[in-house]
């Protein structure tokens, strides 16, 4: 029986927003029904405790997030949420107080990749208001800037960035400048249960994109899977279109489809340090974790 630190269920394949960074899935619109989501719970019980409500869409868009979330509670089951925050005000009172919400995850570097965003302050100051009202609750927050660059990021996104820090340096009453602080790829706290995490900005995997020899190795179906809103079940949370296919939850068990062939296949290859999947030697994020 395979154990993940994380299950990815995908809620909704919509988004509010159109992001330069995130291209627009080429799947279906839709948004997963009440009595399917509660059914992938018990076929991931098994082989998980933790659930992150994402691999593309904003969940915070499903109209029925609350009863996701007792739902989740009902079954023993702690839910993580990556957000872009814009909707936060809409849905504070179906995220307040629910006892299965862990960790809220917000990606603020949504703000400038959105052609036409306006009013950087409003949009934190009601995610800020949100996250002083949650702390009460134990809840864990992130926000993220994945948006640097190799070259340490263009003036003029380090001045984007430096305006989104300034605003959450006053309100947390912080004595430094929290790019002086944080590192790429990890995070600095800023209060009880918030952090704030940099990173570069990363390309989706895609068919389309340079092939590399393959060498390397990667998490996936080691420490996560994700289900994506039709039932595709796929080895992690960057597949979004569905390439790797390991089967579909609607015809076949989660547990004999994550011990299938083609999943243990592509196990044993990253166990050899090998990328057997076409899409694994076109994504760039393997690289990160060394060959």
């Amino acid at each position: 029986m395979k154990n993940f630190k994380k299950v990815y269920i995908e809620i909704t394949s919509v988004c509010n927003l159109a992001c330069t960074f995130c291209p627009p899935t080429e799947r279906g619109k839709s948004f997963i029904k009440v009595e399917d989501f509660a059914k992938r719970l018990d076929e991931i019980k098994p082989h998980t405790d933790y659930i992150y409500l994402h691999v593309k869409g904003e969940p915070l868009l499903h109209p029925k997030i609350d009863e996701l979330l007792d739902i989740s509670h009902e079954k023993g089951f702690k839910v993580n949420i990556t957000t872009n925050g814009t909707l936060i005000a809409k849905n504070r009172h179906k995220l307040l107080g629910k006892p299965a919400l862990r960790q809220m995850n917000f990606s603020l570097h949504s703000f400038d990749g959105h052609i036409g965003s306006t009013d950087r302050e409003g949009y934190l100051r009601e995610i800020l208001s949100f996250v002083r009202e949650a702390q009460e609750h134990q809840v864990i927050f992130s926000f993220r800037l994945w948006n640097l660059t190799q070259d340490n990021a263009t003036n003029i996104q380090k001045s984007r960035n430096r305006q989104t820090l300034e605003v959450i340096e006053k309100e947390f009453g912080l004595d430094f400048r929290i790019e002086e602080k944080v590192v790429a790829g990890s995070g600095v706290k800023i209060d009880d249960r918030v952090y704030l995490n940099q990173d570069y900005e990363f390309q989706w995997p895609s068919l389309t994109a340079p092939e590399d020899d393959g060498k390397g190795f990667c998490h996936g179906l080691r420490t996560q899977a994700a289900i994506l809103e039709n039932g595709t079940v796929v080895p992690c949370c960057l597949d979004g279109e569905g390439v790797i296919n390991l089967g579909n939850i609607n015809q076949t068990s989660f547990t004999d489809i994550v011990d299938g062939e083609r999943a243990n296949n592509l196990i044993e290859g990253f166990s050899r340090r090998e990328a057997v999947e076409e899409l694994c030697r076109r994504c760039g994020y393997r690289q990160r974790f060394g060959a």
